[in-house]
């Protein structure tokens, strides 16, 4: 069985908290084969890039945006990365199409797990549960 990690399951293990450590204990219970997207990659990097941005020079928040941003980097080369191809593109320009106010990323990763045929974990049911034949789950809550 493998799974796609959404932005906000990516960051429960980055953050290593409490929902963090439940979630990699059931990735081992159930032999599970952790992915995400180079969608949710690019969400990591500029959501960091924009704290640190923010901060002031040198400051503790700076230190530590720094901290979280390299231990984020660290954690995506450890993932296998699914690609925003060809395939996913054509996904995503029919789901467009039928989903007109669904978020842009939100559709991107959607049409990544479809292309894969996988089950992409995530918060965000509303929206993700919107998608025809897309497998969802919540492993967090």
């Amino acid at each position: 069985m493998f799974v796609v990690l959404d932005t906000n399951h990516f960051a429960e293990l980055v953050h290593d908290t409490g929902c963090g450590a439940r979630l990699k204990q059931r990735f081992t219970k159930h032999r599970t084969e952790v992915l995400t997207t180079v969608i949710t990659a690019q969400e990591v990097c500029e959501g960091w890039s924009a704290f640190i941005r923010k901060q002031k020079a040198g400051s503790e928040k700076q230190i530590h945006g720094y901290a979280q941003f390299q231990h984020s980097l660290e954690l995506l080369m450890e993932l296998t990365l699914l690609p925003f191809d060809e395939q996913a593109a054509a996904v995503f320009r029919d789901l467009r199409k039928h989903l007109p106010q669904a978020g842009t990323q939100d559709l991107k990763i959607a049409a990544i797990g479809l292309a894969h045929d996988a089950t992409v974990l995530t918060r965000n049911l509303v929206h993700f549960a919107k998608v025809p034949g897309l497998r969802v789950a919540n492993w967090l809550d």
